[in-house]
């Protein structure tokens, strides 16, 4: 199987966040970055994939110079070559622009399979890889956990609500949005990190893609959420503020 995987890079989720002085993104000077972790089980699939069925495995990641350390990373936990997207105007596309530019760029390939992370860590709007498929004319599906190979194409387990799971059979060549949780991660290792040093990493312009540019939808202005504190007494006996305190949770707090 030639498997492509879609990854982004993405502020470290322990790095310090301060919004620009104009309120339209985060100051980045700073920032320390990390591979979008929905994007990272993307490629664990993707990499489990290879070593029951065989194939290649291609990341594919858009972004200035900064963005080469995530690439590697990726190449040094097992993928097989690289393409970077050499983009300095990223953060002014939005879902439907970046997905023309991740297009143009997987087309030339011909995959068996699409993999992205159901969302960036950032922005998480959870809508470029639905587009992505499709740009390309494939089918998909999302909210992916698991991915098994058939000898009609694909079995994929998908997560539903309150611990619900459906399972869907679909042909090949396709495009999968994968959830976080699926797989245990893997580290790079010594000799892997070695290896990823030898291995093609392609640069290849915005420009010369050819996609469009201008937004359809634009970012106003970022703020940070308001600091509340409330407090509410739950009256009955104790099993009935229980239930209640549990319905809250779920319905308000959304931690269950």
């Amino acid at each position: 199987m030639k498997i492509v995987v879609a990854i982004k890079q993405v502020p470290d989720r322990d790095a310090p966040v301060r919004i620009e002085a104009n309120a339209k993104w985060i100051e980045e000077r700073e920032l320390q970055w990390a591979m979008n972790e929905p994007d990272a089980y993307a490629l664990e699939e993707a990499l489990q994939l290879k070593e029951k069925h065989g194939g290649e495995v291609i990341v594919l990641s858009a972004g200035p110079e900064r963005v080469g350390s995530t690439i590697r990373e990726a190449l040094a936990k097992g993928a097989d070559r690289a393409i970077h997207i050499l983009s300095d105007d990223l953060g002014a596309r939005d879902a439907l622009g970046v997905a023309r530019l991740l297009a143009a760029a997987i087309k030339p390939e011909n995959p068996d399979l699409v993999l992205t992370g159901l969302q960036s860590e950032d922005l998480g709007l959870g809508q470029t890889g639905v587009i992505l498929a499709e740009l390309l004319g494939l089918p998909h599906a999302t909210l992916i956990l698991h991915v098994e190979k058939t000898e009609a194409g694909l079995k994929v387990k998908r997560e539903l609500e309150e611990g619900w799971y459906q399972f869907i059979e679909m042909p090949l060549p396709a495009v999968l949005t994968m959830q976080s949780g699926g797989n245990k991660l893997r580290y790079a290792t010594l000799m892997g990190i070695k290896r990823a040093k030898t291995k093609e990493l392609r640069a290849v312009n915005a420009a010369e893609l050819g996609a469009e540019a201008a937004p359809t939808v634009t970012l106003q202005q970022i703020s940070a959420p308001k600091k509340q504190k409330s407090t509410q007494i739950l009256g009955g006996s104790a099993k009935e503020a229980a239930a209640v305190l549990v319905e809250k949770l779920k319905t308000e707090a959304r931690v269950l």
